[in-house]
Order: C-alpha cells, then structure tokens, then sequence
C-alpha cells in the first residue's frame, strides 16, 4: 500500500498513568517547567474492574502544541492493572491529523480488516487501533470550536486539579456524552 498523500500533523498527547498527580505536576511544572494547561475529570465504566471509576487526566503542554499526558485513577486496583509496567488502553501514543487523514486511516484499516474503535471525547474525535505489538495508537480530529475548549481547561487547570486532589471526582467534562 501506498504511504498517506498527507502525514499525522504532529503528536497530540502521550498518556501514562501515574500514582500521585501532585508529585508529577511538581516535578513536570516546577521542576522542568512545563505547564500545566488542561485538567479533565471524568469517569467510566472499566472492563477491568468491572465498574465505574473516576479518573483525573492531566496535560503538560510543549512548544508545537502537543502535550505529555497523565492518567490518577481514584481506584488503587485500576492504578495496579494500568501503571505502565503493564499494558493497558491508557497508556498511547496520540497523532493530531487533519479530517482527510483521519478518513483515510479509517478507510484503509476497514480494508485491511484490522479491528478500530473511535470515540468523541467532545475535545476530540479519536481513533484508536493497536499495533501488532500491542501498541495502542490514537489519531485525532479537534472540533470546530477546539480554542474555546482550550482556553476554558487552560484558565481552570489548576483549580480542576486541587479539586481532584481534594477528593472531588466529579466530571467536568461536559462536552463529552456520558454512557
């Protein structure tokens, strides 16, 4: 098969789930100054559990606009099954491509017949498909109104996150349609 007419952009986000938020964003904002620049709260029905847990995902932000992202689960079990020494759909790797790319990735996985997923974030639209090595790959689409969203995470990232650390774990991610 033939390379894609246009490349990914750049790269979105790369996730890992960490234990402790706070001594992650001490050491990736104050420590290397990186910043903070969105908190996201939410929460989901997990297949490894077998039920609902809150979660906190935080984003450092770098130069090009992509972003080294943090998984805290209010779950100790659902931190065990996905801290990085084992694999699990937290841990990715995210490419920002345009919506042409984005249809045709979506097109020549259904003719290669490999298994996909996609999901609305309401931040973003993504794509997720694995490598054969297990690698879990996201491609994304941002929504028409992306700098609104942004700017409202950026103005609220810090306050989002001493709530979650305080033990709020409510979602604040409105856009997205909850199951």
């Amino acid at each position: 098969m033939s390379p894609l007419p246009e490349l990914p952009l750049r790269l979105h986000h790369n996730a890992f789930v960490v234990r402790d938020h706070e001594a992650n964003r001490k050491f990736f904002e104050d420590v290397l100054g990186m910043p903070l620049v969105a908190t996201w709260c939410e929460r989901l029905f997990a297949k490894e559990v077998q039920r609902e847990v809150s979660y906190c995902h935080t984003f450092f932000g770098l130069a090009d606009g992509s972003a080294l992202a943090f998984f805290q689960f209010a779950d100790a079990e659902m931190y065990e099954r996905s801290k990085a020494a084992q694999a699990s759909r937290f841990q990715h790797i995210a490419l920002k491509v345009s919506q042409r790319t984005f249809d045709e990735i979506d097109r020549r996985l259904d003719a290669a017949k490999i298994a996909k997923s996609q999901t609305d974030h309401g931040y973003c639209r993504s794509l997720y498909v694995n490598s054969p090595d297990g690698l879990r790959v996201e491609f994304t689409v941002d929504p028409a109104d992306v700098e609104r969203i942004n700017a409202l995470r950026r103005a609220d990232a810090h306050m989002e996150l001493k709530r979650w650390i305080g033990g709020d774990h409510a979602v604040n991610n409105l856009d997205r349609a909850h199951a």
